[in-house]
């Protein structure tokens, strides 16, 4: 099963304002990710289906995603990505 990316605006403005580094190093585990046969054994399932389905825990920052089937491919849209102290906050 093929998987793919895909970024909501608001994802890209949050991983636009963080430090490079750590959008780098976020960046490129996201892309482990994809890469592997299920991406959703990294994942944690949200409770409350409001911030999103699942989230990753990547060093200090979490990234809120659902996952969409378009046939053959899977999609983890990428709904936000924030510090751990703020993820819930703002939500």
């Amino acid at each position: 099963m093929k998987w793919q990316l895909t970024y909501t605006r608001t994802a890209v403005k949050h991983l636009k304002s963080l430090d490079q580094k750590s959008a780098q190093r976020i960046v490129k585990k996201l892309a482990f990710f994809i890469t592997q046969k299920n991406p959703l054994v990294y994942a944690k399932k949200l409770t409350h289906p409001a911030y999103g389905e699942y989230r990753f825990r990547i060093g200090d920052y979490r990234v809120l995603f659902d996952v969409n089937n378009k046939g053959t491919v899977k999609i983890l849209l990428i709904l936000s990505i924030k510090h751990r102290s703020d993820m819930y906050k703002s939500l």
